[in-house]
């Protein structure tokens, strides 16, 4: 076997751990390293969710793909992240307003800078690609995440159901979505694997954060996926009006692994690591994947510290 085909292997057995394990496994020990997933493909790397970031993160060492799904005019489920397509290609308007076939056509490198500030894909256009294409590009042995952004849910659930099937890759996929109506949305299909619900995660760590209560346990099926660091608003109420405050919080700490931890084979997912130091610090902490722009970046790290190891201190933190 080759190696590549070994790391997929693990990557797998990992993830699939996430949703499908149905023993108890051990927490995993301070020091262990963290799965590399390629947010958006590795949005960072190339132009986020199209074949070519697939392709990089691929040849990166990433372990798995997070890739993000809306539905074009005639239906598709197709890779494209934000509202509007001025905001990545050479087109414009929402990706429901256009056929899957036309958005192929578009250029969703238009607006990418690399680190030199320059825009190499304008010369070289990459299209945005249907799921069905990333799919059939990806190795069986990699596992993906698909992170839902269209509205309505239930259109968008049933288009992606039906290409998992015919593309038999359910076994390999875990669903995401900000918004809760998509856990109803999957429900009718028992073989979908899904994220705990964004509301509950966020719940939890605030209890555990702010009132330094952990509730009931989570559902050891679902793995939790939250932000390293967010900003974050609180409403206090008056009789007399509104007080409000912001400020940026780091969710993740012993405390709030360690509540999510009452189901050991709970899988912890940090979103937005981007540095060593980030990364010692999700390690030591005994999170389990983390979604990173730039698996270039990241994965020479991961590979210097699985040659000298890494130290954690009683509290959770990174040891020189």
């Amino acid at each position: 076997m080759t190696p590549r085909f070994i790391r997929y292997a693990i990557a797998l057995l990992a993830l699939a751990g996430l949703v499908a394990c149905r023993g108890v496994r051990p927490e995993a020990p301070p020091g262990h390293l963290p799965l590399i997933v390629a947010h958006r493909g590795g949005t960072a790397d190339a132009p986020e969710n199209t074949l070519e970031a697939i392709r990089l993160a691929l040849a990166h060492g990433a372990d798995a793909l997070w890739l993000t799904v809306q539905l074009s005019a005639d239906g598709v489920p197709v890779l494209y992240r934000p509202a509007d397509l001025k905001a990545l290609t050479d087109g414009s308007g929402p990706v429901a307003g256009v056929r899957a076939a036309q958005l192929a056509a578009l250029n969703a490198g238009w607006q990418f800078r690399n680190a030199h500030g320059e825009f190499p894909y304008r010369q070289h256009p990459v299209g945005i690609p249907t799921l069905r294409d990333a799919l059939r590009s990806i190795p069986a042995g990699m596992p993906i995440i698909l992170d839902m952004k269209a509205e309505p849910a239930e259109p968008q659930a049933d288009a992606v159901a039906r290409v998992l099937t015919e593309e038999q890759a359910w076994a390999r996929v875990t669903l995401y979505s900000t918004d809760a109506a998509y856990q109803a949305a999957f429900s009718r299909y028992p073989q979908a694997r899904l994220f705990e619900a964004r509301d509950t995660t966020r719940q939890r760590l605030l209890d555990v954060l702010l009132a330094g209560h952990c509730g009931a346990a989570p559902d050891p099926q679902a793995p939790a996926a939250f932000e390293w660091r967010r900003k974050v608003a609180v409403v206090e109420t008056f009789t007399l009006g509104e007080g409000h405050s912001s400020t940026d919080i780091a969710p993740w700490t012993p405390a709030t692994v360690s509540c999510f931890r009452q189901q050991p084979t709970q899988r912890l997912f940090v979103i937005g690591i981007s540095n060593e130091d980030d990364y010692r610090a999700a390690t030591c902490l005994g999170l389990d994947a983390v979604l990173m722009d730039s698996p270039a970046t990241l994965a020479p790290i991961r590979e210097a510290l699985m040659r000298r190891g890494l130290r954690c201190a009683t509290d959770g933190s990174s040891m020189q």
